[in-house]
């Protein structure tokens, strides 16, 4: 036996390899960025995230633009987080398909059923069965484990993705070196037999850069089993799934119930299924049952017939906004770059201006306008002759004053839900490399995507025109001290 085979049998031995059974392989990146989103939607159902999310949706751009009724914001944020748990679903049961284990292969029927109630019904008893062996009922402590193990999976795929490409790099600047070096030398000398010639550079860099690809690829999901790997994100897709019935379960009609016998672990922190209401991630409190409408404020909320026995199909049409809002005119990234630009004049007007910050105030306001839709562009327009009239024509301190103020106390709301639209569009749009991020992301209730239009425009409007009163001060007073 020679010792290649030696080695190969080692190996296999110690469980890197199983030959029975395929790795991920190239599919690893894939599967990485299906993790870190499952890794996120776990911490955003954390007990600290759960009380930023009742902090937001009680703070004044919330409440003023979009609702103050808090039972359907709770139903937007559930609505997206089971979409992007459906997304992570989804890469599972695709790379389930090549698993060898029958419950892991067929995982798309198995989660179907998990958010249609089927796996607890009577007939079903084998499928409890199941979320037991998958992880349902598991200890905090054990879950958390899981989610450490996966986040190190994460970190290190994420490294080999980096080094691979630093590789290729590598390897097409040593067929750029040779090329060149045929096209440019003379006749090869002749090698004494049995010596090498000295690598060069390139050379020491690539053995280095392969052999920490290797490393790599022995940490990651690459050399793992597709079983190992599916198993895993199967754990966490349940583990999320009912945290997310237990947490918005009291306010979203028809979420699925978990089995009696896990009762103990309902919220997977060491919650009290008796009495949730002690742990503050605990499920929220359930709002007046009516059969009717609900109409508060701009966004009035009608349960849909047989949207109790399909709760998800309800949700996910939840998230199509409206034409009177801004997401729905596909106006929010502008709008929300807008108010960035808004505070960043505010800013530099409330220091002292010198000739450089003066040139980069015009380019800011140059900017600004463009950006701004035509409509809103007239709109500044007709509000700013109204005020000139009103005003005669002049601007002093204590109107300007009063400007600056308004738009300050404005954007005190306005500002936060325009950086959370920016936060959003930045982590659904990010690439590829940092798709590995695991941190809780924004949700749309957040947002400016549900936002009344209307009401939007005349906040950006006000400000707008407050910034340029204030403008107007200050032109009239640099003139008069140069006079």
């Amino acid at each position: 036996m020679g010792v290649p085979r030696v080695l190969a049998d080692l190996r296999i031995r110690m469980g890197s390899i199983d030959p029975e059974r395929p790795v991920v392989g190239i599919l690893a990146f894939e599967a990485a960025a299906a993790m870190s989103r499952l890794v996120s939607l776990h911490r955003s159902l954390a007990e600290d995230e759960v009380r930023r999310l009742r902090t937001d949706m009680r703070s004044q751009g919330v409440a003023y633009l979009t609702s103050r009724d808090q039972p359907f914001l709770l139903r937007l944020a559930c609505a997206e987080l089971v979409a992007e748990l459906d997304k992570a679903a989804s890469v599972v049961s695709r790379l389930g398909a090549k698993c060898c284990d029958a419950l892991l292969s067929g995982f798309d029927r198995f989660y179907a059923d998990l958010k249609a109630g089927g796996v607890y019904s009577a007939p079903s008893g084998g499928r409890v069965a199941d979320l037991e062996r998958l992880g349902l009922g598991s200890t905090a402590k054990g879950v958390e484990k899981r989610v450490k193990r996966m986040e190190r999976y994460v970190a290190a795929t994420s490294r080999l993705y980096a080094e691979m490409e630093a590789l290729n790099e590598l390897e097409a600047s040593e067929r750029r070196m040779e090329q060149q070096w045929r096209r440019h030398s003379g006749p090869i000398p002749t090698q004494k037999p049995g010596v090498r010639p000295a690598p060069s550079a390139v050379q020491l860099d690539l053995c280095s850069q392969r052999h920490k690809v290797r490393r790599l690829k022995e940490e990651s999901l690459w050399n793992k089993t597709f079983d190992k790997v599916v198993k895993l994100m199967v754990r966490a897709v349940i583990t999320v799934f009912a945290r997310i019935c237990a947490v918005f379960g009291p306010c979203v009609l028809g979420l699925p119930p978990l089995p009696n016998r896990n009762r103990r672990t309902l919220l997977l922190r060491g919650g009290n299924p008796h009495n949730p209401s002690k742990h503050s991630s605990g499920p929220l409190d359930r709002p007046l049952a009516k059969a009717g409408p609900i109409l508060r404020n701009s966004a009035p909320i009608f349960v849909a017939k047989g949207s109790i026995k399909k709760p998800f199909e309800s949700l996910s049409s939840l998230l199509e906004a409206g034409p009177t809002t801004v997401g729905g005119s596909g106006l929010a990234l502008r709008y929300a770059n807008v108010i960035v630009l808004a505070e960043k004049l505010l800013a530099m007007r409330s220091v002292g201006s010198h000739e450089a910050e003066d040139e980069e105030e015009e380019d800011t306001r140059a900017e600004l306008y463009q950006m701004m839709p035509s409509a809103m562009q007239g709109a500044v327009r007709a509000k700013l002759r109204e005020c000139w009239r009103r005003e005669g024509g002049t601007v002093d301190g204590s109107l300007a004053e009063g400007w600056k103020e308004a738009v300050r106390r404005i954007l005190t709301w306005l500002g936060p839900v325009g950086h959370d639209t920016l936060r959003w569009q930045k982590e659904r749009h990010m690439e590829r490399q940092q798709r590995f991020d695991a941190r809780p992301r924004e949700l749309l209730m957040q947002t400016l995507h549900f936002s009344d239009r209307e009401k939007t425009e005349a906040a950006i409007v006000e400000v707008l025109v407050g910034l340029s009163c204030m403008g107007w001060y200050e032109e009239r007073r640099r003139h008069s001290l140069r006079c």
